[in-house]
């Protein structure tokens, strides 16, 4: 378990996942290229503790998650979650549950841009870690499912119901979730699931580009707008106007704000802190 006041990022060595900084870009590889990277109920839980950790973390501004060896994610393992989770009783099946959920949860509330870089196979939980980030980038042989239904189970995991047809809509939210079929790239693309599509050798270089542009940005402005784009999910428009005019004003405050305007105004490019 990783504690957030005492998380020390320069010692931290992850069990279950590699991890690496990138100048102000944390990058984490889910690592099991032999099984197609699936998860764990180890990795789920070291994966939820970290994002939650990186909540007060400032060296760290983005993030890209993505897998080994070809594949993004193939989901829960097989023999070492689903096979146990048949055994389980009603209270192991809803903490399980619960805990795969604040993952998301817990990938929302990290201030940190996330950058999925999609290669290959990406299904179940793999595919909501995917939808689950701000952006994805894709490559021509990534195949996404939410294979829920394939194995007995709801299309209502770990927030899909609530994410994936913001995201595409909800016609084309409900075909996955019902039939569990694979989303080809062309159709994540023309979806609006994924941002880009790019050549299997270039998608992490891509998706780490993209992340050093935002970290070179307003790391407050930024962690503000991740904020917003989840709360306003629940607000009508006229309240969601009202909290962005109040998370603005907060913005106004900040000294890369007055950064911004000195260097318009000496016409250079400012050079944001974060502060």
């Amino acid at each position: 378990m990783i504690s957030t006041p005492d998380f020390d990022l320069a010692r931290f060595e992850p069990r279950h996942f590699q991890w690496k900084l990138e100048g102000r870009v944390g990058i984490i590889t889910l690592n099991r290229p032999e099984r197609k990277n699936p998860l764990t109920f180890e990795s789920y839980a070291e994966l939820r503790d970290f994002f939650r950790a990186l909540v007060g973390v400032r060296e760290v501004r983005a993030l890209v998650i993505t897998g080994a060896g070809g594949n993004f994610c193939s989901g829960g393992d097989v023999h070492e979650i689903i096979g146990p989770l048949t055994r389980m009783d009603a209270a192991g099946l809803r903490n399980f549950t619960q805990m795969t959920g604040d993952l998301v949860k817990a990938m929302r509330a990290c201030p940190q841009p996330i950058v999925a870089a999609v290669d290959g196979i990406c299904a179940g939980a793999g595919a909501i870690l995917a939808m689950a980030s701000d952006f994805r980038f894709g490559t021509p042989r990534a195949k996404t499912a939410f294979l829920f239904t394939r194995v007995g189970l709801a299309g209502c995991d770990m927030g899909a119901c609530a994410i994936l047809p913001r995201i595409i809509g909800q016609g084309r939210a409900s075909e996955l979730l019902f039939t569990g079929r694979s989303m080809l790239a062309d159709e994540g693309l023309a979806w609006g699931f994924f941002n880009r599509l790019t050549p299997a050798e270039t998608v992490l270089a891509e998706s780490v580009a993209l992340a050093t542009e935002i970290a070179q940005g307003p790391t407050f402005a930024h962690a503000m707008t991740k904020k917003m784009l989840h709360a306003e999910w629940s607000m009508t428009v006229d309240q969601a106007i009202d909290a962005e005019a109040e998370a603005q004003a907060v913005c106004m405050e900040t000294q890369d704000f007055h950064r911004a305007y000195h260097a318009f105004v000496a016409k250079q490019k400012p050079k944001f802190e974060g502060d």
